[in-house]
């Protein structure tokens, strides 16, 4: 939870005090600031979609900027935030990261009626599944200045490119392609899990379910399609 929240927090920094242009400016020994202002995050109202481990870690982050935050949740579980429906929370926030599990009722939650709810100048963020927002939308809403910009570790469309190297071929997504064109978002390659901590935690508990299963004890973190009630 800690590698992906830290990473929506770092796509959140970037995005806001400009740091992929200021890089690239003074690799060529370019120091303008022009077009490299941010704003204070302290005091802002963060909305954060999905209150889950990675929710709350992603909160406890906020806190520790200062920040105002609403959250939703079908499952209100934490007590250091303000619960609120998602109209209040698209209207009132200065900056919304989704955090929440892709099903029915959350493919494309974020939509083009969602983002009219939206303060105008908002971030997005998105360390979750892709398909929660309309990538057409998106693309619309930064076009029209609706969203300040966006930072992403999915794409809905990603099981197409990721963990991939495309760079000798022509990508046949122009939505893909416009996302990475515009220089108010960052798109990162599903890399929010990939920490040393992260990696080392998944090797554990997938050889400690090897062994419970080869010992025959019950096996806590199995998904099983065809058990009663399943």
């Amino acid at each position: 939870p800690h590698a992906v929240a830290e990473h929506a927090m770092a796509l959140l920094l970037t995005l806001n005090r400009r740091i992929h242009k200021a890089f690239l400016r003074t690799r060529d020994f370019n120091f303008s600031l022009n077009g490299l202002t941010g704003f204070n995050m302290y005091g802002k109202t963060v909305g954060v979609i999905g209150t889950g481990k990675i929710g709350a870690a992603f909160i406890d982050i906020a806190r520790g900027f200062g920040m105002r935050i609403l959250a939703y949740d079908v499952f209100q579980n934490n007590e250091w935030v303000e619960y609120v429906d998602l109209d209040t929370l698209f209207k009132e926030s200065d900056m919304i990261s989704l955090h929440c599990p892709l099903n029915p009722s959350t493919r494309h939650m974020i939509n083009a009626r969602s983002i009219d709810k939206m303060k105008k100048g908002v971030f997005l963020l998105n360390t979750s599944r892709g398909a929660l927002i309309d990538s057409e939308a998106l693309l619309d809403a930064l076009n029209n200045g609706t969203l300040r910009g966006a930072g992403l570790d999915v794409y809905e469309e990603e099981a197409k490119f990721f963990f991939e190297d495309h760079s000798d071929t022509a990508v046949q997504d122009d939505t893909l392609a416009l996302l990475i064109s515009r220089p108010n978002v960052i798109l990162t390659a599903h890399q929010a899990f990939l920490t040393e901590e992260a990696l080392y935690n998944i090797a554990e508990v997938t050889v400690q379910n090897l062994d419970d299963f080869f010992a025959g004890k019950p096996l806590k973190n199995e998904v099983c399609i065809r058990c009663a009630g399943n």
